[in-house]
This record gives C-alpha cells, sequence and structure tokens, in this order.
C-alpha cells in the first residue's frame, strides 16, 4: 500500500503566497509521517504558478536525513525535468498528460501530441538520473469541455506510455467527475490489461462523496492513493471553482480497517493536521 501525500496540489491554487519557511516547516513534518512519497513541488514557469517559484529552496531546506518518505516533483516539459533531475534528493518526476486536448493546451500549454513527444524526452531523463516517472493521466474520469472521453481512449493513453516504458501510472479526477461506478469501470479495466503497470488514483471529491470513492478504488484493487491532508486544493488551470483533493486522513481511517501495515506515525500525522491551517488559512 501507498500512500502519496501532496501539499504541492494543496498549495499551487491558493492567490497568496505561502512562505518559504512555513512551506518548510509542514513538509518537515509530513516527512515524519511515514508517508510513501510526497509530492513537494514542481519545475514549471514561476509565471504560470508562482506558489511554486520557491521549489528549490523548499527542497534545500527539508530535513531527509531520519526520513525513508521519497520526493516526487512536478514537471511539464523537458526543461523542468532537466532542473529537476539535477537533484539527487527527488526520486520520482511526475507529468501530467491530460486525456482532454482543451485541458493539456491550458495546463501545460502543449498539445496531447506534443505531450507525448515530450514524455519520450522526459523518461529518457529520468532513466539517466536514476529517476521515475510518474504520468498524471488528468480528466482520467471525463471532462467538462466535451472533448472525447470513453474507457477505449484510456487504455490507449495506457498503451502508449506502456510502450515508453513508464511503469507508474496514476488516474487523476481533475474536476471531480468520477463516481463508484465509473473509478471502478475503468481501474478494474486498464489494470486487468496492462498488469506490469502500477496504477494509483489522485481524486478530487466534495466531502460528501470522498468515501465511496476511495471504497470504489481500493475495491477495484487500487493500492496507490494520492492525497492532501484536510482535503485542501485542487487544480488551479482546471476551472475557477477548485474542487479539494481527498483528505488524507479519510484514506488513512479507511484503509485501516483492512490491516494493511501503512507505516504510519499517528503522533506526527497528528502534528501535521493540527499544524496544516496556519499553511492554508493563515490560523
Amino acid at each position: 500500500m501507498k500512500l502519496i501525500e501532496c501539499p504541492r496540489d494543496a498549495m499551487q491554487g491558493l492567490q497568496e503566497f505561502i512562505p518559504t519557511g512555513l512551506k518548510i516547516e509542514y513538509i518537515n513534518k509530513l516527512l515524519k509521517v511515514g508517508f510513501d512519497t510526497i509530492d513537494f513541488g514542481s519545475f514549471v514557469s514561476p509565471k504560470a504558478i508562482p506558489q511554486m517559484s520557491d521549489t528549490i529552496e523548499v527542497l534545500n531546506g527539508l530535513e531527509l536525513s531520519r526520513s525513508n518518505t521519497k520526493l516526487l516533483a512536478i514537471v511539464a516539459n523537458v526543461r523542468g525535468a532537466e532542473e529537476a533531475s539535477i537533484f539527487e534528493e527527488i526520486s520520482y518526476l511526475g507529468f501530467p498528460l491530460s486525456l482532454s486536448e482543451t485541458f493539456q493546451q491550458k495546463n501545460t500549454n502543449k498539445s496531447i501530441a506534443e505531450a507525448f513527444d515530450q514524455i519520450s524526452e522526459i523518461q529518457d531523463i529520468c532513466q539517466k538520473s536514476d529517476k521515475t516517472l510518474v504520468t498524471y493521466i488528468s480528466m482520467g474520469f471525463g471532462n467538462p469541455y466535451g472533448d472525447p472521453y470513453e474507457t477505449d481512449f484510456v487504455a490507449q493513453f495506457v498503451a502508449n506510455l506502456a510502450e515508453k516504458g513508464v511503469s507508474i501510472i496514476s488516474l487523476a479526477d481533475t474536476v471531480g467527475l468520477s463516481n463508484a461506478a465509473n473509478i471502478q469501470a475503468l481501474f478494474k479495466t486498464i489494470s486487468a490489461q496492462f498488469p506490469k503497470i502500477e496504477f494509483g488514483v489522485h481524486l478530487h471529491s466534495d466531502l460528501d462523496s470522498s468515501l465511496e470513492k476511495i471504497d470504489a478504488a481500493y475495491k477495484s484493487g487500487c493500492r496507490r492513493f494520492d492525497g492532501a491532508l484536510n482535503g485542501f486544493g485542487g487544480c488551479p488551470m482546471a476551472k475557477d471553482e477548485l474542487v479539494g483533493n481527498i483528505a488524507t486522513e479519510k484514506i488513512i481511517h479507511y484503509l485501516r480497517k483492512f490491516d494493511h501495515q501503512l507505516g504510519i506515525d499517528f503522533k506526527a500525522l497528528d502534528d501535521a493536521l493540527n499544524f496544516a491551517p496556519q499553511v492554508f488559512l493563515g490560523k
């Protein structure tokens, strides 16, 4: 079971800049919790995502020596991958690939075809720098733009990624369109077709439907979950009304029923939960 905590996703849509020191303090608390991976920052244009302009400063302030948690950084192009690949502390590079042509342009200023070309180059960079590429299939459960979407369409994307050697894919529900039925249908279908790929989910949800989404993913075989403490976040490139991440504490509470060895330090988790409002709400 892998739990991926995503403070980067929780922070990036906030208009008011979070002080670098506060980010460092928060992520250092997260490093004590026992997550498999922390999605801590991104190597993207500061004009596009001003909140992430201090990613290197944050990285330099992290206390990694006493943590087994790995770091993931988001990149949107080859330039970002080249920059991120320099840092030995980073284990994973995450690339957002959209099923929606409209959103691919909005999110990374390139077409889907161009994005696939970029993935080939980024995969090569990862292999040369001993990193692993995680591809996020955004708009993975539909889109609000009227662009084509069906399960077979997703499977075509996965097949293309598999040919490029991508081994980890996270199905991202960018605007909260997933439900129990389509999560089960999609996850079961593609995980059966591509058994060598590690599939995860990065779900956005309102509070009322988050538990049924977690349940559907788990019962479909998902063992890799992204979340953000307190359910903060959402994609600033998606639409004006952000739909938050699923709260990590809800995922943990659900998974504990199945006696998984989650490796969570619950005292450290409570400390991070209590600190989070200072970061995201200024109190």
